[in-house]
């Protein structure tokens, strides 16, 4: 049987993720307390995001969610508080901001905020919010036409992953002699336990009580596996050992790990950690 084991909620991206026991499934993504998934996200002076794959100290901003701000803590650093009421619209600063290929509007966080980015990451950056009036469409190439949105992600709102795929693949880590991995380094919104590993790339949907998930694209893998959560240091580096067995023909030979999903139906549907998870594969 399929359990929903881990529920991943991402404030801001390639920050720190939370681990919740409950959440809502929205068609932009995971939410708690009125915060979605990658509603933050960090830029440079030029308005570009900013993640881990260039600076992995990322990792260690660490959100919470509290009454009415989300904390952040990093190492040397204050603690900071961000208020969680969405700024007014017209009056707010704006900034347009670009993550990939999508240029979108977002507002622009104050200039305490982005001293203490900056002053952590040591270059001059900010943090902003995605904009109430901007809308961010995913690829419609791999969703077979269907119309889905997301915030800040890299490109759909909510990535699925097996526990047992982490399981095969650190099985060939410490044959290889290396240490086992743990699961945040893939930064899975939803983590899958209760069936084989990889089966997930076989599924057609995620049944979830009301909701609908359907998996429509392999999720990609780039550096960022190699860094690791807990020290924001790069190493050991799982990307040779996955080139055996998880190269995508579909992706040019990408290495894939975990399914970029988008939500069918079911919007606003309560996800609880336990929750049994009607899968059906697509064959």
């Amino acid at each position: 049987m399929a359990i929903l084991s881990e529920i991943n909620l991402y404030p801001i991206k390639s920050c720190a993720g939370i681990a919740l026991r409950a959440a809502t499934l929205t068609r932009a993504g995971l939410m708690s307390e009125q915060i979605y998934d990658r509603e933050w996200m960090v830029v440079d002076e030029a308005g570009v995001a900013m993640t881990q794959r260039e600076h992995p100290r990322m990792a260690l901003i660490v959100p919470r969610l509290k009454a009415d701000t989300l904390e952040l803590r990093a190492p040397g650093m204050l603690r900071l508080d961000l208020e969680l009421g969405l700024p007014d619209p017209e009056l707010a600063p704006k900034l347009s901001v670009r993550v990939w290929d999508d240029t979108v509007l977002a507002y622009d966080c104050d200039a305490t905020t982005a001293a203490w980015f900056s002053n952590y990451l040591g270059v001059p950056c900010r943090l902003v919010r995605f904009h109430a009036n901007a809308h961010r469409a995913v690829s419609a190439k791999w969703t077979g036409g269907v119309a889905a949105t997301t915030l800040f992600s890299d490109g759909y709102p909510v990535l699925v992953a097996g526990s047992a795929s982490l399981a095969d693949l650190n099985a060939r880590l410490v044959a290889a002699g290396r240490d086992a991995l743990p699961m945040n380094r893939f930064r899975p919104n939803l983590v899958v336990s209760g069936v084989e590993a990889f089966e997930e790339d076989y599924a057609e949907s995620f049944r979830l009580g009301d909701a609908l998930l359907k998996p429509v694209k392999p999720c990609p893998r780039c550096p960022m596996p190699s860094i690791d959560q807990a020290t924001g240091e790069f190493g050991p580096d799982p990307l040779d050992i996955m080139q055996g067995y998880r190269a995508k023909p579909e992706l040019d030979g990408a290495l894939c790990f975990g399914m970029n999903s988008i939500l069918i139906e079911g919007e606003g549907q309560q996800l609880s950690v336990g929750q049994e998870i009607e899968i059906t594969l697509a064959f």
